[in-house]
């Protein structure tokens, strides 16, 4: 979640985004945002939206559905009626991770939804308390593996959040075992790095670059297969000594499996369309994300049932449920 006033300005959890000639079209398209107003997943998915009207030619509503990580909205739209109606604005863990954690889920999320476009793509920053004396990812493990198991502690948004499992992919990488301090959202466990009470934190970028400009954050690495524009001097995990690790995320739309295959081809095409528009490519990049690879969505379908499967076999290993 980005740490900026705009995000505070955002206050509805419905908004209407009307279409040229939408009058014309029966009813309204629902798109689910499986978060509260106002964050940075909400902000990108109404600029979305509005955009996915415009090249639809038809009104879309986004109605926010927050709750249980984002399983509550997600699974919504997954047992929605597959009639083009109810589309899903996602992050990748909802759709990826969330199935693992949830106890008696009961709906399988890669099979119950298809997917209709992939928006964005991002990488972490991994921040680190300057305080902690280290300037480089390999002084950072030295430094940790120096002292006893468990003494050291990195910070999330919670169980099962993005940040929570980058950490988990970089320590098991790396060889160290470090503390887990789950919090109740980005901004709070970020801020505790700042305070110098945790270690370090994987952020999105967005709320993490000031703070690494203004030297109260040190960043070690991205988490990317390159390194950041907005960070150059920062090398990649690869770079730093984690040879092939790289660790991202991504935005994507879903509709319930079995919506009519006219309309998902309508849909594509208009959603295409939306992510390659400059206005949504500068959206993005003021969250600190980038525009999703141009790749046919058969193979986005098949890398989210890799990424599912993934996840399936890291979390029973590491044994993380939700608590």
């Amino acid at each position: 979640m980005s740490i900026t006033r705009r995000h505070l300005l955002r206050g509805a959890a419905t908004v209407p985004l009307l279409a040229r000639g939408a009058t014309a079209q029966p009813q309204a398209v629902t798109m689910v945002v499986p978060y509260a107003p106002g964050g940075g997943t909400d902000i990108v998915g109404r600029s979305f939206a509005q955009l996915f009207s415009r090249e639809l030619d038809r009104t879309v509503v986004v109605e926010n559905r927050s709750g249980a990580a984002g399983h509550i909205g997600t699974t919504s739209v997954a047992r929605a009626r597959p009639d083009g109606n109810t589309l899903l604005y996602s992050v990748s863990t909802h759709i990826v991770v969330n199935p693992h954690l949830q106890r008696g889920a009961g709906t399988e999320l890669v099979a119950a939804m298809v997917p209709v476009v992939q928006a964005t793509s991002y990488q972490y920053v991994l921040a680190a308390d300057p305080d902690l004396g280290v300037s480089s990812l390999a002084e950072l493990v030295a430094l940790v593996k120096s002292r006893a198991v468990g003494s050291m502690a990195y910070s999330s948004a919670g169980v099962g959040s993005n940040n929570h499992l980058a950490a988990v992919v970089f320590c098991d990488a790396a060889g160290i075992q470090m503390e887990h301090v789950p919090y109740r959202g980005s901004l709070p466990a970020l801020l505790d790095v700042v305070a110098h009470r945790v270690a370090l934190i994987f952020s999105s970028p967005a709320p993490a670059i000031p703070l690494v400009r203004e030297g109260k954050l040190r960043a070690l690495a991205v988490t990317g297969d390159h390194r950041m524009d907005a960070l150059p001097e920062v090398p990649t995990l690869s770079e730093a000594g984690l040879t092939g690790v790289t660790i991202t995320g991504w935005h994507g739309v879903f509709a319930p499996g079995g919506t009519p295959a006219e309309l998902m081809g309508q849909y594509e095409a208009a959603a295409r369309r939306a992510v390659a528009t400059e206005e949504f490519r500068r959206r993005i990049a003021l969250e600190g994300m980038e525009p999703a690879p141009d790749r046919p969505i058969g193979a986005f379908a098949a890398s989210v049932r890799e990424e599912t499967a993934y996840w399936g076999r890291k979390l029973a290993e590491m044994r993380i449920r939700m608590e």
